[in-house]
């Protein structure tokens, strides 16, 4: 699969970086106890530290709020993902189960501070772009929402917008029976591109652990 990066975004976010991880013959299925465990023990441990500290004390939230902005999205309309994550762990609104690629998606995503998404290639066509929204950009997001792009970070094939760092698109989405997946990481800003290529070869790593299959990845920048 081709994926290219607009440069328009390197321009808005000159150290912008983004970890593309690439996964074929894998087996989607519920959670295992030892994700489960892991899931349900990260989200109390950070409801306990988010008694005492606000959002924008994570690195990660804050290097995404600051991206947003340098793109020209409200990052308090239209927040990250991981930030609306970390909003509902306050509330104590543990995340639901949802089958074992969505939730090890959001276990890094926690972990790592950062948003990350993961498509079902097979309903991806053509070239894969990374790029800011237009007027005519929009998609019904996993919440059932018909949402606008414009001046949102996105991932576009050609059929049109699929991802974002705020909320994906149920087009794309991975089920039960998706068998060959992408997942986009939205790196810190921040990150080296060597410390970027370990941390995007380390989730590849574990997530084939969970689900079998082969894994390539590389970092655009």
């Amino acid at each position: 699969m081709e994926i290219t990066l607009s440069p328009f975004v390197l321009e808005k976010v000159p150290n912008f970086k983004v970890g593309i991880i690439q996964y074929d013959n894998i087996v989607v299925e519920d959670s295992p106890q030892m994700l489960r465990g892991r899931l349900q023990t990260f989200q109390e441990s950070l409801f306990f530290d988010l008694e005492d500290k606000s959002f924008s004390d994570f690195q990660g939230i804050s290097e995404w709020r600051d991206t947003f902005k340098k793109i020209g999205t409200d990052p308090d309309r239209y927040r990250p993902s991981v930030e609306a994550i970390y909003r509902r762990i306050k509330k104590r609104n543990f995340l639901n189960l949802i089958h074992s690629a969505a939730d090890l998606n959001n276990f890094f995503s926690m972990q790592y501070e950062i948003p990350i998404g993961i498509y079902d290639t097979d309903k991806i066509e053509g070239k894969v772009e990374i790029r800011i929204g237009h007027a005519q950009d929009e998609y019904v997001g996993i919440n059932g929402r018909k949402i606008s792009m414009e001046n949102k970070l996105l991932s576009s094939d050609d059929l049109g917008a699929f991802g974002s760092p705020y909320v994906d698109s149920e087009r794309t989405a991975v089920t039960a029976d998706t068998k060959n997946a992408i997942q986009i990481v939205y790196l810190k800003p921040s990150l080296s591109i060597e410390s970027s290529e370990k941390l995007v070869e380390s989730l590849g790593t574990m997530f084939t652990q969970i689900h079998g299959g082969t894994v390539e990845s590389f970092v655009l920048s």
